[in-house]
């Protein structure tokens, strides 16, 4: 029975690479993170390792685009991916925001933002309209938030 199906094809391929990348992503990342918070103090993200983080983010989205993954399903891995690597590494605290340690709920959306605005820059062209007009919209609001 094994021989008769093609475990090459693209298709058996896709299909399977999708639920094992999100098991590893959003699982096995946990469990591992659990027995490494235990061995090593955690230090704050820094502005360096936000912007990597970041970058590597938008840089995935950007590819899942071109390669016709829904824009919202790749965008919601990107940022559950950056998630986990602010809470696993570094317990979820950030440099430039003193020892607050930010929940997962705030962080998820805050990194998602961030993602679109650095997918903006590297493939503008890959970014939905409606997603580009929200997000130019909010960070306007953003910018009068901050000059008050």
């Amino acid at each position: 029975m094994l021989g008769e199906i093609n475990l090459g094809s693209k298709k058996i391929f896709s299909f399977i690479s999708l639920p094992i990348f999100l098991f590893l992503t959003l699982f096995e990342v946990n469990f591992l993170n659990k027995r490494i918070l235990a061995e090593k103090k955690l230090s704050a993200a820094t502005e360096e390792d936000l912007f990597l983080y970041r970058q590597m983010a938008a840089s995935y989205l950007c590819i899942a685009s071109k390669a016709e993954v829904d824009f919202n399903k790749g965008l919601g891995i990107a940022s559950a991916t950056f998630t986990n690597v602010i809470i696993g590494k570094h317990g979820g605290i950030i440099k430039e925001l003193g020892k607050e340690k930010l929940d997962e709920k705030r962080l998820y959306n805050s990194v998602t933002f961030q993602i679109v605005g650095s997918a903006l820059k590297i493939c503008p062209e890959s970014i939905p309209k409606e997603i580009k007009k929200d997000y130019e919209k909010k960070f306007k609001q953003l910018i009068k938030a901050n000059k008050k």
